[in-house]
């Protein structure tokens, strides 16, 4: 499953840079086509017998490969031992910077869940240095946690709504945050290393709707999906395209902001400072404006997000005219500004996640009713709609995926354990 980031150079390849491109090839079939033996490796990979065994045998060796059972009775010729991916002493860590929530995730190589926590904060209403003060408390949370289980952190991934220089680690505007031009790289660092001293991984930022696309596609409901729009409700919306199994990023990086398409030029300002932006439309913060008064708890950000929806879910499940009101309206306007995304990419699935899976029910209908009548192509193009399963999750556990694709790419990043116990 091909989720890059971003590209790489090609360069001549000496033996070194052979065996290493090799391990990760062996390393990405386990992940992705499950435990195999030794014969079968080589038989699916092109590789010769001889060359498969070292190279497991070295994956074995730094960790991320182990040996289970003998192959069944039935097989071919002599039965084999089962290798199967481990990288259970391998994390990688997501971040998400938003509006009013901090969240940090955990995952080792096979996907599972290490440490996982969610703070509300009113990002909004801090100065830029509070909040990374709280994003790399957080952070370091997660890194004790894994230190703990006796896991080597791969890197970090800080997924913020946001236009994002991801080589300077830099964010160059954040319209919903008010952030212009913060290194977010380098404050984050700075931070972890007075808790815990110099960090020996790479940390990164990167846009959080682009980091949701690549946890969709590497282990959400539509997992491997080759050509998805993601669409993320939170204060803003933000979204990210999969196309040919591929991030488009853009030529600079900065794809994701399609909540500033405008849909209606004489609309509400938005955080941008530009009138009628789609997410002015259809983002939280304008469901809650049409949803409930200023005083009602629902727009608190020191309450946490999901507290805030059950509030919301609870009122159209008891019928409150204004509630249903608001999220039909919600669910049209969600129709217009997707139906020109499905004009643009044809994907075969719009992916909704954030608050719009949550009141997913609620919305579906009145989307549905204006893609069929705003999408060029016949049946909306072969497209679907689904709701996310990852939540609030999405851009952190795409984060993690981004830290540990890294070690897939060049499994020699992780160091030899000779001594390690492989029961």
């Amino acid at each position: 499953m091909d989720s890059s980031f971003s590209l790489k150079p090609v360069r001549p390849a000496d033996q070194a840079a052979v065996r290493r491109s090799n391990l990760a090839l062996v390393l990405r079939h386990l992940r992705d086509a499950g435990p195999r033996s030794r014969a079968a490796i080589a038989a699916d990979t092109g590789l010769n017998k001889g060359t498969v065994s070292s190279l497991v045998a070295e994956l074995v060796e730094r960790g991320l490969a182990r040996e289970g059972e003998r192959e069944r009775a039935g097989a071919v010729g002599r039965p084999g031992t089962i290798v199967e991916l481990d990288g259970r002493g391998v994390g990688g860590i997501g971040v998400e910077i938003n509006v009013d929530y901090l969240t940090a995730l955990a995952l080792d190589l096979t996907g599972a869940v290490l440490f996982e926590q969610r703070v509300a904060l009113d990002v909004q209403a801090l100065p830029v240095a509070k909040v990374l003060d709280a994003g790399a408390e957080l952070t370091a949370r997660a890194l004790r946690e894994c230190r703990r289980l006796g896991v080597t952190p791969a890197g970090v991934t800080v997924g913020i709504p946001a236009l994002v220089d991801v080589t300077s680690g830099t964010v160059a505007l954040a319209p919903n945050l008010h952030w212009t031009d913060v290194p977010v790289v380098r404050g984050i660092t700075d931070r972890l290393t007075r808790r815990l001293g110099p960090p020996s991984f790479p940390i990164r930022t990167a846009n959080d709707a682009n980091l949701g696309a690549l946890g969709e596609y590497a282990m959400g409901s539509m997992a491997g999906t080759a050509d998805l729009v993601y669409l993320t409700g939170e204060i803003g919306v933000g979204g990210g395209v999969i196309s040919g199994g591929r991030l488009l990023g853009g030529a600079e990086g900065f794809s994701g902001e399609v909540g500033h398409i405008q849909v209606d030029p004489a609309g509400r300002v938005c955080g941008c400072g530009r009138r009628g932006c789609w997410e002015t439309l259809v983002g939280m913060a304008g469901m809650l404006r049409l949803a409930a008064s200023p005083a009602d708890p629902v727009h608190d950000p020191s309450l946490d997000l999901e507290q805030r929806l059950d509030m919301i879910r609870r009122r159209a499940e008891l019928k409150d005219k204004r509630t249903l009101d608001a999220l039909a309206q919600v669910g049209t306007g969600l129709g217009v500004g997707a139906a020109v995304l499905v004009n643009v990419f044809n994907p075969r699935v719009v992916l909704l996640g954030g608050y719009f899976a949550q009141l997913g029910p609620y919305l579906l209908g009145p989307m549905l009713t204006e893609l069929a009548a705003r999408v060029i192509a016949p049946g909306i193009g072969g497209c679907r709609v689904e709701l996310s399963w990852l939540g609030f999750s999405a851009a952190s556990r795409g984060g993690a995926h981004v830290a540990l694709q890294a070690v897939f790419d060049d499994p020699a990043l992780v160091p030899v354990r000779p001594e390690r116990d492989s029961g």
